[in-house]
């Protein structure tokens, strides 16, 4: 298919807009600025949505999604390959704009189109999968359990990674035969949203299946109880998880939640020392540790601790920050100023306790530092809660039961990466409640094809990634029998 030189080119039609089943138009509640992080500047507007529009997209939505579910598997599957290969050739576009809107470094830009393609070429592999099974019945006729689409899909995604944690349920849902209404977080409403609806839109998806609706919590709170949704799936916060659970359960709809989490880094004795410093300066440090797999604490035994601290702190004080479109840098701005002041509230406060501040806890503007807290006790602010900053608490142990117990000592449950002896690792791994682990690796890594989610305050389980859990969470299991003739029955 053909395709416009420039996806995200006001003359596409998107600034100022929200998309509906009739293309391009002006949102109920007005529109809002999109601003680059690292400046301040105003790069376009988006539209914003109204209640009402939610209400309408729902609508048109189930109409669509009837007859999109209906067409030969074929035709989704071309539409989900075609997005795929669009996501590839405008790679550099939609990158710019992750690093702009979003804060990201380069690197960072480019696996998020790297993963927005190969979650689309997963999907794409979806249409084509078995969707049943025969059952043996005692009654004379066949017994067939099958899956079905869900319906309309409300997929609410948020800022610090707004392409992937889109795409990864957009693409899936739209495959199995779904309608979707997308809620980008607002302040990465462009990368996490237009770019979405503009790539399916030139990759040929038919009106009303992809529907852009960005806003604030009363659009949310709407695309949870419009009575045509189905199924919401949800990325974000714990707190405002718990809340969209809490109405899904009301209104009788999955809600599929991939909640925080503040996710432990053991690092075993004997372990290459220069290695566990790099793997635990990059799952606390990268993309400004505003990640849900961020790597919060570093547990360390005790016979390397010290040189642990000395090693992470250094790597620390040289990674440079600043505007990741204009320099070469390692760490961007923060999203905003209330998430820098919550950042710097945690870390001072940890400090008071009695950590060690050995490299950091300072900033400018959105800035902030590379921050490595030593003489940390469990208790520590910076330690119990989710930062979600550059920050990196370290706590010594001295038995793999003291690992054991510190990693397991939070209400999270996401990710966990265990450095050193695989044998002594496997102990842990196997005793530790996560939904993620990695085994000689950190704590942040995602691939298209394989399971994804935590457990307890970390969200309802693996709900992403991988076709079981893709089928899972977009489709609903269907029971159908077939007789020769009408039963006969005592009546």
């Amino acid at each position: 298919m053909t395709h416009q030189t420039s996806l995200l080119a006001p003359t596409a039609g998107w600034p100022g807009r929200i998309h509906t089943a009739d293309g391009w138009t002006p949102g109920g509640d007005g529109e809002f600025p999109a601003v680059e992080k690292a400046t301040g500047k105003e790069l376009a507007t988006v539209g914003r949505a109204s209640v009402e529009d939610v209400r309408l997209a729902a609508s048109r939505a189930r109409q669509a999604q009837r007859e999109w579910a209906a067409l030969p598997y074929e035709r989704r599957a071309a539409v989900l390959r075609e997005a795929g290969r669009l996501w590839e050739a405008h790679a550099a576009e939609v990158g710019d704009w992750i690093v702009r809107e979003a804060g990201s470094v380069p690197a960072k830009a480019a696996l998020e189109t790297h993963i927005a393609a190969q979650e689309c070429y997963e999907a794409a592999a979806l249409p084509s999968l078995p969707s049943g099974a025969v059952l043996p019945s005692a009654e004379p006729r066949w017994s067939i359990s099958r899956r079905a689409p869900a319906g309309v899909v409300s997929v609410i995604a948020p800022f610090n990674f707004p392409l992937i944690l889109s795409i990864r349920s957009v693409a899936p849902a739209l495959a199995l035969g779904n309608a979707v209404l997308l809620k980008p977080d607002p302040r990465t409403a462009v990368c996490g949203g237009v770019a979405l609806v503009r790539i399916f839109e030139e990759a040929g998806l038919p009106a009303g299946l992809l529907q852009l609706l960005p806003g604030g919590a009363d659009i949310g709170a709407a695309l949870v109880t419009a009575p045509e949704v189905r199924v919401v799936s949800f990325t974000g916060s714990t707190a405002a998880g718990r809340a969209v659970g809490a109405l899904a359960g009301q209104h009788l709809k999955r809600a599929h939640l991939e909640l925080g989490g503040n996710n432990a880094l053991v690092v075993l004795p004997g372990a290459d020392l220069a290695k566990a410093a790099s793997a635990g300066a990059f799952g606390s440090f990268l993309h400004q540790g505003q990640i849900c797999m961020t790597t919060g604490r570093h547990l360390v035994h005790e016979s390397l601790h010290d040189a642990y601290v000395e090693a992470l702190a250094a790597k620390a004080d040289h990674l440079p920050v600043g505007d990741p479109a204009t320099g070469q840098v390692a760490l961007g701005p923060i999203i905003d100023a209330g998430q820098v002041s919550r950042i710097d509230g945690l870390v001072r406060r940890t400090v008071e306790a009695g950590a060690r501040l050995a490299a950091g806890g300072t900033y400018e503007g959105l800035f902030y530092r590379p921050t490595v807290l030593a003489g940390v006790t469990p208790g520590m602010p910076a330690y119990a809660e989710e930062v979600f900053g550059p920050v990196a608490p370290v706590v010594p142990f001295g038995t793999v039961e003291e690992a054991i117990a510190l990693a397991s000592d939070s209400e999270y449950g996401l990710s966990l990466g265990i450095l050193g002896e695989v044998g002594i690792a496997m102990r842990i791994a196997d005793a530790v409640p996560s939904g993620i682990i990695h085994i000689n690796g950190q704590t942040v890594s995602d691939e298209a094809n394989a399971p994804f989610g935590g457990v307890r305050a970390s969200g309802t389980g693996s709900r992403f990634g991988g076709p079981e859990a893709n089928i899972e969470a977009f489709t609903e299991s269907q029971w159908l029998t077939v007789r020769a003739d009408i039963a006969p029955y005592p009546f």
